[in-house]
């Protein structure tokens, strides 16, 4: 999503929901976030699971040092040994391998993913092993650049929601998609501003 297309939504969401409202006037209109789609996306969401940002930039650093090239061939050429001294788990090792391998083989045809459904995309990314609704949204939403995705497994979305709303708890992922669900078609957007939220609201 483009700064225009961001607006557009912002606008939207502004008319529906004076919290957002409100958040814009204190933040502005959020930046977008890009990630490039294609192999590389889903081996840094491997990486990246359950570690800070900051582990999972030196990790995946040391990953593509590794590599001729960051496509499934070269990273299935690796040995074990030679991952998990860059600072994979064993268990991520498995899951990158097997992203793979279902790449090779055909069971998994990353670049088919941007012609089918929002609900098809989730479907297809969530049969991986490794792969859970958290990691399919977020490839749509920052890889795909689709315009009505809220990652409700995203802690840091729970809680700006929390923040935003004023609730007293953080709410479930199931809790938030029915706080949000008249965002919608703009629910991306809405991420994005929630993301903003959480890192520089003061309030």
């Amino acid at each position: 999503m483009d700064e225009q297309i961001i607006a557009t939504g912002i606008a939207a969401l502004a008319d529906v929901d004076n919290d957002i409202a409100q958040a814009v006037n204190q933040l502005g209109i959020p930046a977008p976030r890009i990630r490039p789609a294609g192999f590389e996306a889903f081996l840094s969401a491997i990486v990246s699971q359950q570690i800070s940002t900051t582990a999972a930039q030196a990790i995946m650093g040391r990953v593509i040092t590794l590599l001729p090239t960051i496509s499934a061939q070269a990273l299935l050429s690796q040995s074990d040994l030679a991952l998990r001294t860059a600072g994979l788990s064993f268990r991520k090792i498995e899951y990158a391998k097997g992203l793979a391998d279902a790449v090779i083989t055909g069971r998994f045809d990353i670049d088919s993913l941007g012609a089918m459904s929002d609900t098809e995309a989730i479907k297809a990314i969530t049969s991986l092993r490794g792969f859970g609704r958290w990691s399919a949204d977020i490839y749509l939403l920052l890889a795909l650049k689709r315009q009505d995705i809220f990652p409700a497994d995203d802690l840091a979305l729970l809680e700006a929601l929390k923040r935003l709303k004023k609730l007293p708890t953080r709410p479930t992922p199931k809790q938030a998609r029915e706080l949000i669900s008249h965002w919608a078609p703009w629910r991306s957007v809405g991420s994005l501003l929630l993301w903003d939220y959480y890192s520089k609201a003061t309030t």
